[in-house]
């Protein structure tokens, strides 16, 4: 007796599936601008952070090839870096969302170091522009103005939530 195996139909489905979640098709950098993207760092002291770039290519069949826009190159600091990382730790760059104030515990990102880092509110300052925000993977408390904080936001099946 022979065993058939059902036969893929690949004109109905010729994408491939995200390898992080495999019942979710992922385009790349197909559904926002890739001038304007925001990378994950995963490295030993750059968990929790995203750094801005611009997508340059494709590098095999997971990577892209990405342009920092705030990180140099070690051999020419005159030059941005360029380096390929995982296409599933890129994302667009969240919209602005307008907010008047934030509230003690709300996850936030702040940006220090060339980059946005992931944190909480932890007070105010009597001033009111400024906040401070813990990053509980170094367990540093930093004040920071207004202005260089945003509100956190996941990127999930193509669209933003406040989380």
């Amino acid at each position: 007796m022979e065993i058939k195996r059902p036969q893929s139909d690949k004109s109905q489905n010729p994408r491939k599936k995200n390898p992080r979640n495999p019942g979710k098709r992922r385009k790349i950098l197909e559904d926002f601008d890739s001038n304007n993207v925001e990378v994950c760092g995963k490295e030993d002291g750059f968990l929790g952070s995203y750094y801005e770039a611009k997508f340059v290519g494709k590098v095999g069949r997971n990577k892209i090839m990405v342009e920092y826009k705030t990180l140099v190159s070690e051999d020419d600091p005159q030059r941005p870096l360029r380096e390929a990382v995982e296409a599933s730790d890129v994302r667009p760059v969240p919209p602005m969302a307008p907010v008047s104030g934030f509230e003690v515990l709300e996850k936030v990102d702040a940006f220090d170091n060339d980059g946005w880092w992931v944190g909480r509110i932890s007070g105010g300052c009597e001033d009111g522009r400024r906040y401070f925000v813990y990053f509980e993977s170094s367990g540093d408390e930093i004040a920071y103005p207004v202005h260089r904080i945003r509100v956190h936001q996941e990127w999930e099946d193509g669209q933003w939530f406040v989380v």
